[in-house]
């Protein structure tokens, strides 16, 4: 599969439905306040415990949020694609960061500073909106997640996992042809590459998705959502 062209900053916002209700000048002037920066696969985003100084968006790749238990097993949270933005309870609570955001490949990550993040709250009924739309997506996530880990078996937690990636509200950069290794697969659904691939052709076999080098194309995101009870 031919990997998509990557999206640039002013696509993401483009994309974005909080920004969508802004006059040009205004959607311009909070691109000029936004930093991008490349983060190499495996690398940082930000830190669990450190200050929380921006809302943070995926432009381009993919990240898992992570965390680690008191013996030091590390446990994926969920996964954030393309278009997705994430931090906001922290910066609305004004505590240091609860996780590690990790890249699962290159990606490109963008930056808001708090202070055009709380100009936005304050200004902003379309932004206000979005927030309790996006934190109340965000709660079922991981109301499914906790259902996910404790009552699926491998093959629909892959299901799941993939389906988590497809919500148009958290993630609207996302496509059905997700450029997605099975080892990233596996990370995010806390299995290993090989029982990610043999949960993947399971996935096949059902009708549900098409494996193609490189990645997958969704075929039936409904089907994925339901499957084995997920």
């Amino acid at each position: 599969m031919n990997a998509p062209p990557a999206q640039n900053l002013g696509d993401m916002l483009r994309s974005s439905l909080w920004a969508q209700s802004l006059k040009p000048a205004e959607l311009t002037a909070i691109e000029a306040e936004i930093q991008v920066r490349h983060c190499p696969a495996g690398g940082f985003v930000c830190r669990k415990g450190e200050r929380v100084a921006h809302w943070i968006g995926v432009v381009d790749g993919l990240v898992k949020m992570t965390n680690l238990s008191a013996d030091g097993k590390p446990t994926t949270l969920t996964g954030v694609g393309v278009g997705g933005w994430f931090g906001e309870g922290s910066l609305l609570k004004d505590e240091p960061r609860r996780y590690d955001i990790v890249t699962l490949r290159d990606s490109a990550i963008a930056y808001m500073p708090r202070a055009t993040f709380m100009q936005l709250l304050d200004t902003s009924i379309a932004f206000n909106r979005f927030l309790l739309i996006q934190l109340n997506e965000r709660l079922g996530q991981f109301i499914g997640r906790v259902e996910h880990d404790r009552l699926l078996g491998p093959d629909a937690r892959v299901a799941s996992s993939l389906a988590s990636l497809f919500n148009p509200t958290l993630y609207p950069g996302v496509k059905n042809q997700l450029q997605i290794s099975q080892e990233e697969i596996g990370y995010l659904a806390g299995l290993s590459r090989q029982r990610a691939n043999q949960a993947l052709q399971a996935l096949e076999k059902a009708g549900l998705v098409h494996i193609e080098y490189g990645g997958i194309t969704v075929l039936d995101i409904a089907g994925l959502r339901s499957f084995g009870g997920a």
